[in-house]
């Protein structure tokens, strides 16, 4: 039986005698024809491969030669049967290979033949282009001579220098230029109206569509409404006692005049008025008004709006769904349902923002939670503010480094008036939801005073332009109307005149909503028939 150790033997002797014949090939080759390169290469690399054999075969024999001892008389037979018909077949290989060499060698020569005539063709083009390049040379100079004349006669004929008439030339560029500027930024601008403003508005109508809550006007005064006339002298006490106590606890001024069974309480600060108002409550109540009941009630009061501070926070925290608030942040958010801003209440402004900030977001695909994050506490400083020297911007920002909030909600608090630029979209979508927060209808009111000043500012920047004959502010404000003077602005001028109008309202006044600057331009010729 034909064992492995049988085979690696065998097959160590056919390579044996596969070497042996190789080198019998390797002198019979010598007498080839030495010119043939092509022989020579394959022979190379016969070689290569019948050395690399060599060194695989003797690795064999080695491992082989101490089981294949017995075996090895037959096996040189049958290895050298091998050898000639291997030495047969390679001798017809050759034969073909020498064929396929010679066939090679032809083509190569005629190959060569046509190299030589293409560059014999290239050459003679070469000295063509280099006599056309002398030829486009001389051209060139002479057209540069010629410029030189026509511009030298030029001159002669206009009496312009060359700097005096580049001078005019740069001064009709400048006018073209000033009107393709305004073409150009008229077109942008109805490009930026026919897309930006479709998708802007598409996203606000949403968004306000998703989150409309009603408005309750807050003001600077609460009124206690009494059971009867007595309880008013009950109230001041005797020679006045006891209103002193109450003023002197709450910090509220009390109000005790012909108004039928009720007493005013104002003040400024809102959770001072809110405890005046259910201590007073409390003491009507109970019907014992002296000063020690009443410094007991106050107590009671002040425990009673911090718990319902810290409830408002907590709520307010659940319904927008913000969560990982510091529990002083989620504080100062509760004390914000007694703050006011124009009449509107401040705690549902920041709810309201929050919710739109978010649904703005929600459309951009932005970061939902940071961005209701940032609109929820966009007017914290409003809580301290009126206590704390500053103003409600820096209080908030303040407030959100001390407790280690986001970046983003830091610069949407600090800029969502425009004090500061904003560093990602999250903070002009809170700035956004700000604005309509507080242009709903009856979200905030202003008194008349503050009005005049607003409209009065407003027609003071038109009428700061040159060219301005004067300004209107018309709609309540949400529009000014501008008359030019048309000899001082062309109609390129306007466009670009009511763009810095435009800016410069929106970089000197707080407004609510949008204000529309509108320029009139009319042109009026007079004659006389005589």
């Amino acid at each position: 039986m034909i064992t492995i150790e049988w085979l690696l033997f065998v097959l160590g002797l056919v390579v044996g005698a596969f070497i042996s014949f190789m080198l019998v090939f390797y002198y019979f080759k010598k007498g080839l024809d030495k010119t043939s390169q092509a022989i020579e290469r394959e022979r190379l690399r016969l070689k290569e491969d019948m050395e690399k054999v060599q060194a695989d075969a003797k690795k064999t024999i080695a491992d082989a030669e101490k089981d294949a001892e017995n075996r090895k008389r037959e096996l040189l037979i049958q290895a050298k049967e091998t050898v000639h018909q291997a030495k047969l077949d390679l001798d017809s290989e050759v034969r073909e290979r020498r064929l396929e060499l010679q066939n090679e060698d032809n083509r190569l020569q005629q190959k060569s033949l046509q190299l030589d005539k293409r560059g014999k063709e290239l050459a003679k083009q070469d000295r063509d282009l280099e006599n056309r390049l002398r030829s486009v040379r001389s051209r060139e100079e002479r057209l540069d001579n010629a410029e030189e004349e026509q511009r030298l006669e030029l001159e002669r004929i206009a009496g312009l220098g060359a700097a005096e008439a580049e001078e005019r030339v740069m001064a009709k560029a400048n006018e073209v230029m000033t009107h393709d500027m305004a073409v150009m930024l008229r077109k942008l601008n109805e490009e930026a109206l026919e897309t930006a403003d479709m998708k802007a508005k598409e996203i606000i109508v949403s968004s306000i569509q998703r989150y409309a809550s009603d408005y309750v006007s807050d003001a600077t005064v609460s009124v206690v409404t009494l059971p009867n006339e007595e309880m008013k002298g009950r109230i001041i006490g005797r020679e006045g006692r006891n209103i002193r106590t109450i003023e002197s606890l709450t910090g509220v001024d009390l109000i005790i005049d012909d108004t039928p069974e009720a007493v005013i309480l104002s003040s400024f600060d809102p959770i001072r008025r809110e405890i005046a108002r259910i201590a007073i409550e409390k003491l009507v109540f109970d019907g014992r008004i002296h000063p020690a009941r009443i410094e007991e009630m106050v107590e009671k009061a002040k425990r009673e709006v911090d718990q319902s501070i810290k409830e408002a926070g907590e709520k307010a925290v659940f319904e927008t769904g913000v969560v990982g608030l510091h529990p002083e942040i989620v504080r100062l958010l509760g004390r914000m349902k007694y703050r006011t801003s124009y009449g509107q209440n401040v705690l549902q402004h920041s709810i309201e923002v929050c919710h739109l900030t978010g649904a703005m977001a929600a459309e951009l695909d932005l970061d939902v939670s940071l961005a209701k994050r940032a609109g929820l506490l966009h007017d914290l400083g409003k809580a301290i503010d009126f206590e704390t020297e500053g103003s409600h911007i820096e209080l908030g920002a303040e407030i959100a480094r001390k407790y280690h909030e986001n970046e983003v909600v830091i610069n949407a608090i600090e800029s969502h008036h425009g004090d500061m630029e904003t560093i990602s979209l999250i903070s002009s979508l809170v700035s956004a939801a700000d604005a309509i927060s507080a242009a709903r209808p009856g979200a905030r009111h202003e008194n008349v005073e503050t009005y005049i000043k607003r409209i009065e500012k407003l027609e003071s920047i038109a009428n700061s332009f040159n060219g301005v004959e004067k300004s209107y502010a018309v709609q309540a404000g949400r529009e000014i109307r501008v008359m030019v003077r048309p000899e001082d602005i062309s109609d390129d001028d306007m466009i670009l005149t009511a763009h810095e109008i435009s800016k410069q309202i929106e970089a000197e006044l707080n407004y609510p909503g949008q204000i529309k600057v509108q320029l009139i331009r009319e042109q009026r010729v007079v004659d006389y028939a005589k």
